[in-house]
């Protein structure tokens, strides 16, 4: 890594921004390496990936590393994939899940943590917080915007969250599995 991504990062993990608004003291949790091809951005951290410090590392990163069809090595191989979530700590419990990602974060951060990525081929979007900050989309909705996932390359490619919760979502829609997960393993062999 170079100094200043590894400044940067000594700093992100040490943000105390939105402290005051968390249940739990805060812990950020990112992994970045300038060399990463592939960026992930997801959500937040759920109350696991808080106590382990180690992002996805939960029933929803399982699903996600099938659909990319990598294992736990290639995942957790920084020179590879990146990942960074809209919110780096735990948000809290919601009345129907986790509460939404805090909106300090990646305005804060995420321009910064990119202009260190330089071979950076594709973004992921994981869920309608990283789609609707990334591409504008708060119009459509996240069904929409998956569908339309080939308006967004060569830059993204939003997918649905693969949260457990989401098994409605997946039954109803199954040309997300046909015809969106083959697309998505196709560009990600020409990058990883």
């Amino acid at each position: 890594m170079n100094k200043g991504l590894d400044t940067l990062l000594k700093d992100v993990r040490a943000c105390r921004v939105c402290e005051a608004h968390l249940p739990l003291a805060p812990n950020p949790v990112l992994r970045v390496h300038r060399k990463a091809h592939l960026l992930i951005i997801g959500q937040a951290p759920g109350t696991r990936v808080h106590e382990t410090g180690i992002p996805w590392d939960d029933p929803s990163g399982d699903r996600l590393r099938d659909w990319l069809q990598v294992g736990h090595e290639q995942f957790y191989d920084e020179q590879q994939i990146a990942i960074i979530p809209m919110g780096f700590c735990y948000p809290g419990k919601g009345k129907s899940g986790d509460l939404p990602p805090r909106p300090e974060c990646a305005p804060l951060w995420h321009e910064r943590l990119l202009q260190q990525l330089p071979e950076l081929e594709l973004r992921l979007l994981v869920g309608k917080y990283a789609q609707n900050y990334y591409l504008n989309s708060r119009r459509q909705s996240l069904t929409e915007t998956v569908r339309r996932h080939n308006e967004y390359l060569p830059e993204f490619f939003p997918l649905p969250h693969p949260s457990p919760r989401n098994i409605r979502w997946f039954r109803t829609n199954p040309w997300f599995e046909a015809e969106v997960i083959p697309a998505l393993r196709a560009r990600l062999a020409e990058i990883l």
